[in-house]
């Protein structure tokens, strides 16, 4: 028996807090749920999401520009709050969902004024400003990893380590073999920016690769995302140093790319980190110091204690620094096996069901145990073990 119920998911602004309201969004409608999107005018505009999800956008309100910008933010959110309202006068839903992110806001709101049950996601490793917020408020916390700075230690009896959702694409990396290498293949490099690429990684690599000794440089397949603005920078740097690399300014198809890679060079973004993990994937991380709360420094601390990359801040990522560390990791190809074991070892490839399997549990009673009508949700995820950072 299968009882349908309503939930209500909250993101908008990047595709970091839209990728994962996705996921979770087909795995509900997969269970049988009806799903509402609430978002912003920048997340309508992500493309390939929430193509059959009913779409409300609705005002959020970014706080910015002096006390006249926090002034139109609170006008924004007060009304997107009253939208929600009125919004879920018709919809009836179990539960709201948010993501993250100000477009979250005014519908999490919303849903505390009619009393409907609510959770948040948080993909970073800190808490974000709205997460942080309402934290105190909603049922439930979800996290992508096991210690997350800013989150109360108060709130740990209604926190649950459940990872962020990736594609089944790249699960399926993670479940295949880790590509051959040995002392005479090739050595396949992947570097990306995230969706934005990155200047500093444009102008670093190049030069760092050039440095490596010649019986590796031989060796090595480098695809590499560019900024638009770089990429003719980029061609004329690896031209020079007689390497070939294959430029794009966009990866369609980066789970093919990252499952035939080694090495990857990247930035530390949640999506970044959780799709390494669950591929197996080792990495050269550099996170963005520009990053709110220095949260890409955060992300990288697991994969990097663990054995499964190495960060290097970006005020010292230089060439050398940088062949040093692709030696260190592929000078030896036993050494470069275990690496992708850890970071495979930190993925949470689960990370979609055990989040669906959360959120399902709102709504539920006694007797839809009894008759078994979602065994899914007696297998709630436990509270994990969640250290509090500096409070909010």
């Amino acid at each position: 028996m299968s009882i349908q119920r309503h939930f209500v998911l909250a993101a908008g602004g990047t595709g970091g807090h839209m990728v994962p309201a996705h996921a979770l969004g087909r795995e509900l409608a997969r269970r049988g749920h009806r799903v509402a999107l609430i978002t912003d005018e920048r997340g309508k505009r992500i493309p390939g999401l929430f193509a059959d999800i009913e779409t409300h956008v609705m005002p959020a309100g970014r706080p910015a520009g002096g006390p006249l910008g926090w002034f139109k933010a609170w006008l924004g959110i007060r009304a997107g709050r009253e939208m929600a309202r009125r919004l879920y006068k018709q919809l009836e839903p179990t539960a709201v969902i948010g993501f993250g992110g100000y477009p979250a806001l005014p519908a999490l709101l919303g849903a505390l004024d009619a009393g409907v049950a609510t959770a948040v996601h948080e993909q970073n490793a800190v808490l974000g400003r709205v997460n942080r917020l309402l934290a105190g408020r909603v049922d439930a916390i979800a996290t992508a990893y096991p210690h997350v700075q800013r989150l109360k230690p108060k709130f740990a009896s209604k926190t649950h380590l459940v990872g962020n959702p990736v594609r089944e694409e790249v699960k399926a990396i993670g479940r295949a073999r880790f590509p051959e290498f040995g002392p005479d293949t090739p050595l396949h490099l992947l570097v990306t920016g995230g969706s934005q690429g990155a200047t500093i990684l444009s102008s670093v690599v190049p030069a760092g690769l050039g440095l490596l000794p010649e019986s590796l440089r031989t060796r090595l397949r480098i695809v590499q995302q560019c900024r638009p603005e770089d990429i003719d920078a980029v061609r004329a740097a690896y031209k020079q140093l007689g390497l070939d690399a294959e430029l794009t300014t966009y990866l369609e198809d980066l789970p093919s790319v990252l499952a035939a890679s080694h090495l990857v060079i990247a930035r530390a973004g949640a999506s970044t980190i959780a799709e390494l993990t669950v591929a197996g994937r080792p990495a050269i991380l550099v996170p963005l110091p520009s990053a709110m709360d220095d949260h890409q420094t955060a992300n990288a601390h697991e994969m990097a204690v663990e054995g499964g990359a190495r960060a290097i801040p970006q005020s010292q990522f230089t060439a050398e620094r940088l062949a040093s560390e692709i030696l260190g990791i592929v000078g030896d190809p036993e050494a470069l096996i275990a690496a992708a074991a850890r970071a495979k070892a930190c993925g949470r490839p689960k990370a979609t069901e055990d989040l669906a399997d959360l959120i399902e549990s709102f709504g539920r009673t006694p007797v839809m145990d009894a008759i078994g009508d979602d065994q899914r949700a007696k297998a709630i995820v436990a509270p994990g073990l969640i250290v509090g950072g500096a409070g909010a």
